[in-house]
């Protein structure tokens, strides 16, 4: 990120790990809190949080708004990254997803990135992404873009059926499925969710209670 001036992880090139951006930097510090928490309380090693950053790389704040730079950087100097992540013992930092894409269902936290990792695993599925869609009840539920390999005979009840089968309840796909032909990307291939949530948006999908 921009408000970090250099990198701040690096991989260690003779201890690969699939998915992991590597370990921090010598000239930094980091510690990964509670999301959401005002009073960023860290979490235990291997559970999920968000990282905060600190070190002589890190900007000083945004240019006359001290009022965003209070919201990003506290009295400590710690940066608050948005990055949901994870360590394991090794030191090794692998990043989930964004804090900003997290689904909120009866206010539990859900990766989407963590699903379509799951989804992905499907011997029928070319590609997906998840979004979150509005529930009166639940505040969101997370709904499956799915895009089928050929000739597969997959329904989205299957898919719904595979999810329930694998992952935690909250984390089922209780706001639908629906197949598409492509997942919109930028060049870097970053998922383009906000293109998804209109596409729900304009289509006034329904919730389906499965």
């Amino acid at each position: 990120m921009t408000e970090l001036t250099v990198a701040s992880h690096f991989p260690v090139l003779d201890k690969q790990r699939y998915k992991s951006t590597g370990k921090l930097l010598s000239n930094l510090e980091m510690k990964i809190v509670e999301i959401n928490s005002d009073d960023e309380v860290e979490v235990e090693k291997g559970m999920p949080g968000e990282l905060l950053l600190r070190g002589p790389t890190i900007m000083l704040g945004y240019l006359r708004k001290p009022e965003e730079t209070k919201r990003i950087i506290n009295s400590d100097g710690w940066l608050r990254t948005g990055d949901v992540v994870f360590v394991d013992n090794e030191g090794f930092i692998t990043v989930l997803d964004r804090l900003k894409e997290l689904i909120k269902v009866n206010g539990l936290q859900v990766a989407p990135a963590e699903l379509e990792d799951l989804l992905l695993s499907h011997p029928d599925i070319e590609d997906c992404a998840v979004v979150g869609i509005s529930d009166p009840m639940s505040g969101e539920l997370p709904f499956g873009f799915v895009v089928k390999k050929e000739g597969s005979s997959l329904s989205e009840k299957d898919v719904q059926e595979f999810v329930k089968i694998k992952a935690v309840y909250y984390k089922h796909l209780k706001g639908g499925v629906e197949f598409i032909d492509k997942i919109p990307k930028s060049p870097s291939g970053k998922i383009l969710r906000r293109l998804l949530r209109e596409r729900l948006k304009n289509n006034n999908k329904l919730i389906s209670k499965i």
